[in-house]
This record gives structure tokens, sequence and C-alpha cells, in this order.
């Protein structure tokens, strides 16, 4: 079975040999085929949080065209595996073709935003994690509405935790800046403001609500998709996405505050 492994790896090398040095047709083709498996696992994640007007087959669309740009401009002499490089242009991709249709009204935006800050502010003022209750009297509506408009967030936020723990070689998808260094070295600054985030955003999940971070637990560290984490808890798949949801909103509220200890 090794040997079976050793071989297909080789055959993935001899691929990218090709269509890096002479361009071959062939050798590119090939490789489309066998990573398109990433395209789909990609936006199974994403989808997470999309209504049910925007198809899995737009994601994929979008996708495949971030899976040409990473073949394009992965360097296989960089010791980076294809999929970890690939997975982050996929993604940004999905979401930059998202963002271009525009299916979020500004209100809703707002609206979003509204809540990620009220949780933030009082979380801060509080030190500890709000309850619904105490986040609901906050923004001046009953728990009743404040449920309603996390549900209709999970529907129109596009929210993940990979915003928050992207690598340095996944900045120019994620965020867009441009690099001026070293293609082919790792900046040790960069290196350590990233395992430094790292760090602190395990923390802030240990800090998280026990539902909402066995959410997190389950989703980002055991793989499991939505369906299968609401069989385990024993609710819909609609209250998992709320729950995932709040525990991002929170997150990223901490983030954006900078208070990362």
């Amino acid at each position: 079975m090794g040997n079976t492994k050793r071989t297909e790896a080789d055959k993935i090398e001899a691929l990218w040999r090709d269509y890096k040095a002479f361009k071959d047709k062939h050798a590119r083709d090939a490789l489309i085929r066998h990573y398109a498996p990433l395209v789909k696992y990609v936006a199974g994640r994403v989808a997470i949080n999309l209504p049910k007007n925007v198809e899995e087959g737009d994601l994929i669309g979008y996708g495949s065209l971030g899976l040409l740009d990473a073949m394009e401009r992965f360097d296989p002499q960089r010791g980076v595996k294809f999929e970890t490089y690939a997975i982050a242009r996929i993604r940004g991709s999905m979401i930059d073709g998202l963002r271009s249709m525009d299916w979020v009204p500004v209100s809703v935006r707002h609206r979003n935003r509204r809540i990620e800050e009220t949780i933030r502010e009082l979380e801060n003022r509080l030190g500890r994690s709000a309850t619904d209750a105490e986040v609901a009297d906050e923004l001046g509506i009953t728990i009743e509405e404040y449920n309603k408009r996390v549900q209709d967030m999970a529907s129109t936020a596009i929210l993940s935790l990979e915003d928050l723990w992207a690598r340095p070689e996944d900045a120019e998808t994620s965020v867009r800046t441009p690099e001026i260094r070293d293609d082919k070295a790792r900046d040790p600054l960069d290196e350590a403001q990233w395992t430094l985030r790292k760090e602190s955003l395990a923390k802030s999940i240990a800090r998280l609500p026990e539902r909402e971070r066995l959410v997190v637990t389950l989703y980002y560290y055991e793989g499991l998709t939505v369906k299968e984490i609401a069989k385990i808890m024993g609710v819909s798949p609609s209250r998992i996405s709320q729950l995932h949801t709040k525990a991002v909103a929170r997150l990223r509220g901490v983030f954006a505050s900078g208070n990362l200890d």
C-alpha cells in the first residue's frame, strides 16, 4: 500500500514538472481532475451560512477559477503542500464571487455589524461571554427578535473562523495586500504573529459558551458537517448554524477589539 501511495505521489510530482516546465495541457487537465474535489470540499465549508437562493453550483464555479489561479501561481519548489495553498485561494475566489453578486442588502449588513459591535462592547464591559438575554436587552429588543436576527445573520453573513486564523502565506487571498518579500522564505515576524494569533484564538474559543464551543470544535477541528453536528447535539441544522454564527461573531469581536489576552 505504501508503494501505491508513493507511485501516486510520484505521478502528481511528474505532472507538476510537466505543467510548470512545459505548460503541458494534458498535465494541466490531469491536475485539475486530481484537485477538483478540493473545490467541492471548500464549497461545503463556505455554504454553512448561505441562503437557499445561492446555489452550490455557483460556489463551485467561482472556486474552480480559484483552483486555476492557484495552479498558475503555485511553486512546487517552496515545499508547501498544494492543497494548503489552494484552499485559501479557492475560498477567496468564492467569497469574491459572492460579494460581486451583491445578494445582501446594505440595511442587513448594517444590522449584522450592529450585532457584532454590541456583543463586542458588552463582553468587554462584562469581562465574560454575554448571554443571549443580555445582548437582546443591550439591543433593546426581545429575546425572540434577537434569535430571529441571529438566524437571519446566519443566512446573510459570510462568517468563518478561517478569516481569523489565515496564515501569512494566505494573506494575498484573504486580505489582498501586496507582498514585498522573498517568496521562498518565511518572515519570522509574520510567523510569530500568526502563532500568537492562533494561540489567542484557541484561548478565546475555550471561553465561549459550552454549546457554541462544541459546535466550533466539531466543525473546525473534527471536520464534521452541520447535519452531523445537529444529530450529535440533538437539534436542527438551522440551530447549529445559529450557534456557529454567534460563536464567530463573538470571536471576531475579540479580535476587532484587540483584547487577545
